[in-house]
């Protein structure tokens, strides 16, 4: 399973090196992540934390910290090459949640450009949603809220929520359509 973000944050994954890693976002994925047996721990504090993931790799659509979080489309489309070369490497995922509405066009343009020069990107468009499924190729994608604070502080994005799409996207990556 892939789990698909927006971008490395500025005093998270830009400060430490690792996805999702010292930063409250991740604080939250990461114990959802435990909660769902994903990963050996509830925390991810630094690349050496001794965390261990179980058939997760966690990637981003942009690659650099963007300017008040905000990636442009051109900075998604520059990313673009080095997700799909990326994923050339990860020949066996097959579901991908994306964190958030830029990480599902994202992931929708990546499978596109995965299916190779005479793929295009589906019209209408699937509309992005907390639960949505598109069942695309290579990658069927699961929407999820992004784990940021605005969404969880909120209660836009609950941890049962996100468990319950992580549990979700895991049944399915195992073959199960369940």
């Amino acid at each position: 399973m892939l789990l698909f973000g927006l971008a490395p944050a500025a005093h998270g994954a830009n400060r430490t090196g690792r996805m999702f890693t010292g930063d409250r976002s991740g604080d939250f994925l990461f114990a959802s992540l435990w909660r769902c047996g994903l990963a050996n721990q509830p925390t991810s504090v630094s690349p050496d934390d001794g965390l261990r993931l179980n058939g997760v790799w966690v990637a981003a659509a942009v690659r650099c910290a963007p300017p008040a979080n905000r990636p442009t489309p051109e900075e998604r489309e520059t990313c673009l090459p080095w997700s799909v070369a990326e994923l050339a490497f990860l020949k066996r995922v097959k579901v991908a949640v994306c964190l958030g509405a830029f990480a599902w066009d994202a992931a929708l343009r990546l499978n596109a450009a995965l299916g190779g020069p005479s793929e295009t990107l589906p019209r209408p468009r699937p509309k992005f949603g907390h639960g949505a499924e598109y069942d695309g190729r290579p990658l069927k994608l699961i929407g999820s809220y992004h784990p940021s604070q605005q969404n969880t502080f909120t209660g836009k994005l609950t941890p049962d929520m996100l468990d319950g799409v992580l549990r979700h996207a895991a049944r399915l990556a195992n073959g199960d359509a369940g």
